[in-house]
């Protein structure tokens, strides 16, 4: 967790933007990420080449060339083809310069020459960056931008990720961007619920921000100690492990950079239409956790034929279930947001996608959430789905979990509060033996927060998978008092009433 100095420095840093006229949240958090990505680059080499003193040996692969000179690949002017010294374009170096100075080699150098950088570990982040503007209006803000950036520590990446998703949270908070984001405590419960592996192959095809991506890293991290550093599970965590994919370029750059801020310096992002002909992936991840838009239709026209085969409709929270089903691998787990009308929907392809995922992939459960979980920006009542893919089927019973609390308020505030199922939902998983089914109980204490349901009953309800289908509803006899006593106390009350009329009538009269 990130101290309360710290906040207030970000605080800072995020009010400079909007007096300087910048007041889209997004834009102000990517442009925020453009001067975290010029420090952590100079942090870096600096580490390496201190570690080359130390060993008395030379940095390998440089980023900044020493006493070369830096020439933009896009150069039109004379004075840009004759090129920048790359000292120059060093974070400790120019943040020295004056105000003007420094504006000048920031925006004309520094910004083009990390949106050319097309090599090495930073390319998952720089490959995004050829649409990037810097917006950053005049040399008196980027001084207090910088001066505030300066002040924090690149190095620790653990910390840093937290800065970034402080950032996240603040332009949710603000009121607009805010379906980027799901909320942190949810992704954290459905990572908790996968227990991602160094081995696996992850991978949102809705990515936004990277959240879900960057939780599973995390889990890795604080349950797998050294794998994060040695040998080929490292690069493999590095690298080909994490998989996302978005139209937005803006939300691939910031995602690239929060997974970068967490020590994954490569990973496989790439702007794409997940449900478009674009789209190859064919049973390739072992693992998908995603909270896909929620858009209502598009053009069937542009979805990828393989997609349509497992649900012909143009509604995207349908279509994108059939596209994990299909890039998963045998074997692969998925668990995905998805509004309440998936699970009850009447329609062919509402019935189709759930009959598939029940019928054909083995369905595990199914998590109702509260409706408040996504406001102040959607009321919408969501649920998640949990499921294992094995083209032959395999479900016997359903885990249904009730989350009346999520430790939020579920008004627009979204307070903290002392009421949670969270803990419980993961401890009650966990606990679920899957390798023996039949000791699964089916029909016993329905009227509770958590059930399992036989596929024999979803299968006769049409595949219903609404949890308020098998829920018993307990009835609890109330004892009222006798009417003759109500009566009396009413001709008490009325006797009290006209006791006070008289009184303040007599006081009008005087």
């Amino acid at each position: 967790m990130i101290t309360g100095e710290i906040k207030n420095k970000i605080d800072q840093i995020w009010d400079t933007f909007f007096v300087a006229g910048i007041t889209n949240p997004i834009t102000v958090l990517e442009q925020m990420t453009y001067i975290f990505f010029m420090k952590m680059l100079d942090d870096k080499q600096l580490q390496e080449e201190e570690n080359a003193r130390d060993w008395d040996s030379e940095v390998q692969n440089p980023t900044f060339l020493e006493g070369q000179l830096w020439v933009n690949p896009d150069a039109v002017s004379d004075e840009e083809r004759a090129g920048v010294p790359y000292e120059n374009l060093r974070w400790h170096v120019f943040k020295n310069f004056g105000a003007d100075n420094m504006y000048k080699v920031v925006r004309q150098s520094v910004f083009e020459f990390i949106k050319h950088i097309g090599t090495g570990e930073e390319s998952a982040y720089s490959r995004y960056m050829k649409s990037a503007i810097f917006l950053i209006p005049n040399a008196r803000t980027l001084t207090k931008v910088v001066d505030g950036v300066d002040s924090l520590d690149m190095n620790n990446r653990d910390a840093m990720g937290d800065v970034y998703e402080y950032i996240l949270g603040k332009m949710a908070a603000s009121g607009t961007n805010g379906q980027f984001r799901t909320p942190r405590h949810i992704i954290r419960m459905i990572v908790e619920l996968m227990e991602p592996t160094p081995q696996d192959y992850i991978c949102d095809p809705a990515m936004g921000s990277a959240g879900f991506l960057v939780e599973a890293v995390k889990y890795i991290k604080e349950n797998y100690e050294t794998a994060m550093y040695v040998g080929e599970e490292a690069q493999h965590i590095k690298t080909s492990m994490i998989n996302g994919y978005d139209t937005d370029q803006t939300m691939l750059r910031i995602g690239a950079m929060n997974l970068l801020l967490h020590d994954i310096t490569a990973p496989e992002l790439a702007w794409r239409d997940s449900l478009s002909e674009q789209n190859d992936d064919k049973s390739c991840y072992t693992l998908i956790m995603a909270n896909p838009p929620f858009a209502g239709s598009l053009d069937k026209g542009n979805v990828n034929k393989d997609i349509l085969a497992y649900a012909n409709t143009s509604k995207t929270e349908l279509l994108f279930l059939a596209q994990f089903v299909r890039s998963l691998e045998i074997g692969g787990r998925c668990a995905s947001i998805v509004p309440d009308g998936v699970l009850f929907g009447t329609s062919k392809a509402h019935v189709a996608i759930r009959k598939e995922i029940v019928d054909h992939q083995q369905l595990r459960a199914v998590v109702s959430m509260p409706s408040g979980v996504f406001k102040p920006y959607a009321g919408v009542s969501t649920a998640v789905l949990v499921f294992t893919k094995t083209n032959t089927g395999g479900t016997d019973k359903v885990w249904f979990y009730d989350m009346k609390a999520d430790g939020f308020s579920l008004d627009d505030k979204r307070q903290p509060v002392k009421d949670n199922d969270i803990p419980k939902i993961i401890k009650e998983w966990k606990a679920i033996d899957w390798s023996n089914q039949d000791s699964l109980p089916s029909r016993e204490g329905r009227g509770g927060s958590s059930f399992f349901v036989p596929v024999e009953e979803i299968r006769q309800n049409d595949y219903d998978l609404s949890i308020n289908k098998y829920k018993e509803i307990e009835r609890v006899k109330v004892e009222y008092e006798p009417v003759e006593d109500i009566l009396k106390q009413l001709d008490h009350i009325e006797a009290e009433y006209c006791k006070g009329y008289s009184k303040l009538a007599k006081m009008l009269e005087e």
